[in-house]
């Protein structure tokens, strides 16, 4: 049998030797150790030594950091910034990102997943295919290559793999499946922020499932539910939450987010006060608020109100409350035309609700020149005579369902009293655009709506045909027919993942990493190495915990207690185990858990086997 050497060893031998089964291993080791020196330590991968590890620990929060994952993520040298939104890993967020990849690739192949790996540039023929090259706006980056060919860099890669698939796969027999990759992207971000939380260059594992009907869509959306629900559990983030969510520049007509709660996220999220039975982004959050028009219907009356413009001067000149006012809010949709929404004077309007229902995929606020070239005074306006030929009405379910409200006269200076849709107006399209409060009945439990800010640490889409369609991706079914793949799309950010744990687990110290990603499982110090049996107790204590499988981090720098153990806190691993003059005059070393204050003095027998079965319970907790 042929030896397996380490690289080092294929270069600075002259020859293999070959294993019989009179060369022991021990006599193998002394050859390697004849031409290679210090042969020991260089075939150790997983000891790292802190006087060699690159990246250094800062004493100071970065001035630009704003939240708990950026400014430890810099001061404990696990990133650094290039330019905006772009960031290098050095060694130890390599290793966490790597264990992160590896959950997520085993989550993935569990549920037939196959890996592929896609470009970063694309042509931009492809985007142009999809209908998004016009679409999507500036966070796109295009550029022309040397023969002035038009390319972008993939932010997103639906249009990728329906390229690739739609040359390898033209049956209904080879269908459902799904790959995945992990790839770089680049969304050229208008406000980089919050270190790996939202930047412009990032790596991101985002998978494609293919099918033949909307049934076997369904099922595989919840398979993939159920492998994110375990990702994040595996990778130890205790709160996040399954949320209802807004497709966006993505389509299709399901998709559900997973949110991690915290309060540095910049999603907002409506749930139910039991935290399962309802839970929304906002954008598509709904409540169960019940608008049915009680009382007579005054007659229609106007009233001059001169100079007031806004809600709240117009309820105050008539003495009204803000919900007996009917609020004007004009849009332009991209082709120009004029969107009228009318909505109850205590609501908001919610644009993505709106976007969605008129099928646009952005809208923008109309000027006073719009407003006024289809009959409407702004300040004063009113639905009331307007020809549905230019523009859009759009009425709320809080106006259609209340009676007698303030509205504009569409005339300076005047309102009318007792505006009653259905009477004074019929026709409009009437739906719910409104914006959901804190404290609006949960639609499912009627119990307050409760709040909460999160970030969005991945997403799942039935996309349907939106991009099989257009781009001609079709499969021969079981009678020859030709039939459009039906799609689904699953998406995780890695660094925004490792930057995400932080945010859930850390103290004022650092971050404290789960066992299933922390860069390394035990921190070995040596404190005082100069003192006798110091520094020999830690390598010796090393090299036992090594032979165990174990991952170390060995500080044997020689540093006061105090830096030494800031460096440990902002570098966050699991357990520390502290050589001492001290705890070995003690008969042990000290151990400590991250997070915990106290410590305690375990002994040096069976120290290593001790630790190892700590390390094989902790890693449990994540399977």
């Amino acid at each position: 049998m042929k030896a397996c050497l380490p690289g080092t060893a294929r270069r600075t031998c002259f020859f293999y030797p070959v294993l019989t089964e009179e060369l022991e291993k021990n006599q193998f080791q002394g050859i390697l150790k004849t031409f290679i020196p210090n042969f020991e330590k260089r075939i150790s991968t997983e000891m790292m030594r802190m006087s060699q590890m690159v990246g250094r620990r800062l004493r100071e929060d970065p001035k630009d950091a704003k939240t708990v994952s950026h400014k430890f993520l810099v001061r404990g040298g696990y990133i650094r910034p290039v330019s905006a939104g772009i960031y290098s890993l050095l060694p130890i967020a390599k290793r966490i990102v790597a264990k992160i990849e590896k959950i997520i690739r085993e989550e993935m192949n569990a549920i037939d997943g196959q890996e592929v790996l896609m470009p970063v540039v694309l042509p931009a023929d492809l985007w142009q295919e999809s209908g998004r090259l016009s679409s999507v706006g500036q966070e796109l980056l295009r550029f022309k290559d040397r023969n002035d060919k038009l390319m972008v860099l993939g932010m997103t890669h639906e249009e990728a793999v329906v390229q690739l698939v739609r040359s390898e796969v033209n049956s209904y027999k080879q269908l459902p499946f799904m790959v995945y990759q992990i790839q770089t992207k680049y969304r050229d971000e208008a406000r980089p922020r919050a270190g790996l939380i939202r930047v412009r260059e990032f790596t991101m594992k985002d998978a494609y499932s293919f099918h033949a009907s909307q049934e076997s869509l369904d099922e595989y959306y919840k398979k993939a539910h159920a492998a994110y629900e375990k990702i994040y559990r595996r990778v130890g983030m205790k709160h996040v939450v399954s949320i209802l969510s807004n497709s966006g520049m993505m389509g299709g007509s399901i998709s559900h987010e997973f949110m991690l709660l915290a309060d540095c996220g910049e999603d907002s999220i409506f749930l139910s006060p039991d935290g399962k039975s309802y839970k929304a982004n906002r954008e598509v959050a709904v409540s169960g608020l019940k608008f049915e028009k009680s009382g007579e219907e005054l007659p229609l009356e106007k009233v001059a109100t001169p100079h007031m413009k806004t809600i709240e001067d117009v309820a105050g000149m008539l003495k009204v409350t803000a919900d007996q006012t009917g609020k004007a809010v004009f849009y332009s949709d991209p082709q120009g035309k004029l969107i009228f929404a009318m909505i109850r004077g205590d609501f908001e309007v919610n644009e993505s609700k709106l976007c969605n229902l008129l099928h646009l995929s952005e809208l923008s606020f109309a000027n006073d020149e719009q407003i006024r070239e289809v009959g409407c005074v702004p300040g004063f306006a009113s639905p009331l005579g307007l020809d549905p030929k230019k523009v859009t009405i759009v009425i709320d379910k809080s106006v259609a369902g209340t009676s007698n409200l303030v509205v504009g006269a569409n005339e300076e200076g005047y309102h009318y009293r007792n505006f009653n849709y259905g009477r004074d107006l019929d026709g409009a399209i009437v739906a719910d655009i409104a914006c959901v409060r804190e404290g609006d009945p949960c639609p499912v439990t009627g119990e307050p709506l409760l709040f909460r800010h999160g970030i969005e640490v991945g997403n799942i889409f039935q996309l349907g045909t939106k991009y099989s369609k257009p781009m001609g991706l079709s499969y021969l079914d079981k009678d020859g027919n030709s039939q459009y793949m039906i799609m689904g799309c699953y998406g995780i950010g890695i660094g925004r993942t490792m930057a995400s744990v932080v945010e859930d687990s850390h103290d004022e110290y650092g971050p404290i990493w789960p066992m299933s990603i922390a860069p390394y499982q035990i921190e070995v110090c040596a404190l005082n190495p100069e003192k006798e049996g110091v520094s020999e107790a830690a390598e010796e204590l090393c090299r036992e915990l090594e032979k165990q499988g174990i991952e170390v981090l060995y500080d044997d720098r020689g540093e006061k207690a105090g830096s030494m153990f800031k460096d440990a806190d902002l570098i966050g691993i699991p357990f520390r185990l502290t050589v001492t003059p001290k705890s070995l005059a003690a008969g042990g070393v000290e151990f400590k858990i991250r997070g915990e204050k106290d410590f305690q003095i375990l002994p040096l027998e069976n120290l290593a086997s001790v630790m190892a079965q700590k390390v094989k319970d902790e890693l449990a907790k994540y399977c």
